[in-house]
């Protein structure tokens, strides 16, 4: 998967198991967990294996959005980075297609 990022603030905190841990403290292991799975799939798809990553797509203010699990409460949100978003022939998102991801923030959304 190819990863980019909102800004530099948010690379940089990302950017090392060094890093992640200075700005992500007692969740900086499952931080670094979901990094190296976002790392390691060639695609969304590939992702939706790993069960304790609960990959989900995000409805309402959020909707185009989707997320990994962190914690209970914690997810990395990102979007698709492409142009234009791979969409299947229903309309939905086509996960197997979506081989970039822009991460646009870390946070407790509920």
């Amino acid at each position: 998967m190819q990863i980019s990022y909102k800004n530099n603030k948010l690379a940089k905190s990302l950017s090392s198991p060094r890093e992640i841990l200075r700005h992500y403290g007692t969740r900086a292991k499952n931080v670094n967990q979901r990094m190296e799975d976002l790392k390691a799939v060639n695609n969304l798809h590939d992702l939706s294996f790993f069960p304790q990553a609960n990959l989900h797509e995000l409805k309402g203010d959020k909707k185009g959005f989707l997320a990994v699990d962190i914690s209970a409460n914690y997810r990395i949100i990102f979007k698709p980075d492409h142009d234009p978003i791979p969409k299947k022939d229903d309309g939905g998102l086509d996960w197997r297609a979506v081989t970039k991801i822009k991460i646009t923030q870390i946070e407790d959304y509920h």
